[in-house]
């Protein structure tokens, strides 16, 4: 019996690599002679760097940056020396993940610091650039991104630009001379499943805003500053993407990757799962396994889970869900590949206890199912 095991990460629990050694840990229990097949996945959120790397023989590799409010931080990406592939989580520069609540402001924070690891990247002869975008704090088009790559913005007083969205209200003047020229040379690739336009009802700052710390009155403001960002890029670039889906992504950034790298869309979890070779992995196969930490109804909206169901349904193989809770709607992917779902607690028990029990948890209901696909057909 051939079984992929292909899970996300458990979010502030477990890794994609240490949830697909738990599950395989239990079903090797049971099933000692099944050939267990482990793939640790991402949908270009956390984790991504870390699954690409792992399946990969990749390298992980470090640079101190701008955090989004311009403090020192220490953020990781994946480098695939074989075929010249840069893979940068822009939350490890520029994300959420690095603020508290209070420190969230939509109207400063920069993706300086997310420019500064492309920067290394190029430094490192990258020829393809995957970029994914998810968790952002920022809502600056990606003017901060841009400045560290050499991008001029000047106000009128010809000073060079503050940092953040709301400072693009005052922006007077591009000069693209100093745009780092290796930047033409480099295959871009955003991984993220957001198709907002940049401004408007449906743009970034409106629909993002908020979460990074955007009053009402401020995502009007935002909304208008990065509106006259587009319309200055409009003047010194072939065309003009506001309008394009995808371009509200991470604040912006999928703006000024579209302007300004030619930058191509791809679903997070189609990007990962070529990298790790995921359907090679599949053919084959008698069942696949796969999960995250929530499995509800958004997951239809491009999570692991709906992407590993894709790709095993193309291949006739039936697909498990373990999840740490099972939420509204989950049911709804039963039409899009998935078989069955269980969440893998035991009983009533608090979001900290089954974060801390995550690895046991997952192994024992690995097991459990085992112990039901070891069953001999016959009379009962």
């Amino acid at each position: 019996m051939k079984i992929v095991i292909a899970p996300d990460s458990f979010k502030d629990s477990l890794s994609a690599e240490k949830v697909a050694a738990a599950i395989a840990a239990g079903f090797a229990q049971v099933l000692p002679q099944a050939q267990l097949i482990q793939c640790p996945m991402a949908d270009g959120g956390e984790g991504t760097v870390e699954a690409i790397v792992a399946a990969g023989n990749g390298q992980l590799r470090r640079n101190q940056v701008q955090g989004p409010l311009g403090a020192a931080v220490e953020a990781h990406w994946g480098w695939l020396p074989d075929s010249h592939t840069a893979i940068i989580e822009m939350a490890e520069a520029s994300g959420l993940q690095l603020l508290t609540p209070g420190q969230r402001d939509a109207c400063v924070s920069s993706t300086f610091g997310t420019g500064q690891l492309i920067g290394a990247a190029l430094d490192a002869g990258a020829r393809r650039i995957i970029l994914a975008i998810g968790g952002s704090a920022t809502n600056d088009a990606g003017a901060g991104a841009l400045q560290a790559l050499g991008l001029g913005l000047f106000d009128e007083q010809g000073q060079p630009l503050a940092h953040g969205g709301l400072a693009l209200a005052g922006l007077a003047r591009i000069d693209l001379a100093g745009l780092d020229p290796r930047l033409a040379q480099v295959r871009f690739e955003i991984a993220a499943d957001v198709n907002n336009p940049l401004c408007g009802e449906h743009g970034a700052s409106a629909v993002f805003g908020p979460q990074k710390g955007a009053s009402p009155e401020q995502v009007q403001l935002l909304d208008k500053a990065l509106g006259h960002f587009a319309d200055h890029c409009a003047r010194v670039l072939p065309r003009d993407v506001r309008q394009e889906p995808g371009s509200g992504a991470a604040g912006g950034l999928g703006f000024a990757a579209k302007a300004f790298f030619a930058a191509q869309f791809r679903a997070g979890v189609e990007v990962v799962a070529e990298l790790v070779g995921l359907a090679e992995a599949v053919q084959g196969a008698d069942l696949v396994i796969t999960g995250e930490g929530r499995f509800d109804a958004q997951t239809l909206r491009g999570k692991t889970p709906f992407g590993v169901a894709r790709i095993a349904r193309a291949q006739g193989v039936p697909v498990v869900v373990l999840a740490g809770t099972l939420g509204e709607g989950y049911q709804a992917m039963y039409e899009h590949g998935v078989n069955a779902a269980f969440a893998i607690t035991s009983g009533p028990m608090s979001l900290e206890d089954a974060c801390a029990r995550a690895e046991q948890l997952l192994t024992d209901r690995a097991r459990d199912i085992a112990r039901l696909l070891s069953l001999k057909p016959g009379p009962y």
